[in-house]
């Protein structure tokens, strides 16, 4: 096969794949606390005929080799947790993280998750959970008869309850924050889960050390700049145009050999 073939085919892949996360994030731009995707690239093997350096003759040596590329592949995805634009919402369950830091959750089967969604609920139960339900680590519950809450921006969580005075104090949301949260595996529902490569959670309180504070009545947007997407799909469209030429014209060489002999 001619390698151009070749090459241009993994050309042509990486720019699909690359394609495919550009779509995500524009489908994602309104999805609360959602954290874009980048791809990474790199060049594969090449085919060494002449190392740089080796010897000419007793007395030289080649200032360059001979070295022909194979093509290009995806060694990888990264999330870009860069902080959204925080929207004023009003509504008191709404909690922005501004700053570094995730929100705990409890899943179906016992694990803990992450997220940086703070659209909270309150099940039947009282308790506190996000948008899925899942319930917030630590576990906050609420009684019956609360009036107005209030989360301040250390995340003590307080309750103005009917027939009391002085507010409530219910509990303690606390953050955590990885030393590589690119490496977190995100799973969907705008969770995501430790990894060995995130490293393991380090929990503390909004504020303090490298947390960022939380802001009762609002909401952390996607960090999904629409513009930037935008460039990015017309020069995905013309690195794919290119490949898909360079694919034509090793045909037509191939197509003048053949006719040729």
């Amino acid at each position: 096969m001619n390698p151009a073939l070749w090459i241009s085919k993994t050309g042509l892949a990486a720019q699909d794949a690359r394609m495919a996360a550009i779509s995500n994030n524009l489908a994602n731009v309104n999805t609360t606390g959602f954290k874009r995707d980048r791809v990474m690239f790199s060049d594969l093997f090449y085919q060494n005929q002449r190392a740089p350096g080796a010897l000419l003759d007793q007395n030289n040596t080649a200032p360059t080799g001979i070295q022909y590329g194979s093509g290009v592949k995806v060694t990888g995805t990264q999330k870009e947790f860069t902080v959204g634009s925080i929207q004023n919402t009003g509504k008191d369950l709404d909690i922005a993280i501004s700053g570094q830091g995730f929100f705990q959750v409890e899943t179906s089967d016992g694990d803990i998750a992450y997220t940086r969604a703070g659209n909270l609920q309150i099940n039947p139960d009282g308790m506190i959970t996000n948008a899925q339900g899942l319930p917030l680590v630590p576990q906050i519950d609420l009684p019956d008869n609360v009036q107005s809450l209030q989360v301040a921006r250390d995340g003590t969580v307080s309750a103005i309850v009917a027939g009391e005075t002085d507010p409530v104090e219910l509990g303690q949301i606390t953050l955590v924050n990885f030393v590589n949260p690119a490496g977190l595996e995100a799973l969907g529902g705008n969770l995501y889960r430790e990894t060995a490569a995130s490293g393991d959670a380090v929990e503390g309180v909004p504020g303090e050390d490298a947390f960022g504070h939380l802001e009762q009545g609002s909401l952390e947007g996607s960090n999904v700049q629409v513009v930037e997407e935008m460039v990015d799909m017309i020069m995905v469209q013309r690195a794919y145009e290119m490949n898909a030429k360079m694919v034509s014209a090793a045909d037509d060489m191939l197509k003048f050999v053949t006719q040729a002999l």
